[in-house]
């Protein structure tokens, strides 16, 4: 496998009434992980990139971290940094984030 982890942040865009993740609010999350991921070193091992719909626009901006299949929602760019620390380089979900389908 090339990546450890992978991250997929949903950045598609749909019209109201649904939320959803959109594209301006995705891209800054990519962009923030990407930084996040640079910032520790961890550029070649994790992933993080834009995806398509996730199917959790009610719960936008969520993302879906890979291998596990962990999804996340209502995730802002504050949250990054404990999503890379706790999740990407230790193994531990954040709760709160998590979403349980």
């Amino acid at each position: 496998m090339k990546f450890k982890k992978h991250v997929f942040i949903c950045t598609n865009q749909k019209d109201a009434p649904k939320k959803s993740c959109g594209t301006e609010r995705g891209l800054e999350l990519v962009e923030t992980f990407k930084q996040e991921l640079t910032k520790h070193g961890l550029q070649k091992d994790i992933r993080a990139q834009r995806a398509g719909c996730l199917d959790a626009c009610a719960f936008g901006p969520s993302l879906v971290v890979y291998p596990e299949g962990t999804y996340y929602g209502n995730v802002q760019p504050s949250d990054v940094a404990e999503i890379v620390e706790s999740h990407l380089i230790n193994d531990q979900p954040v709760e709160r984030l998590k979403l349980n389908f």
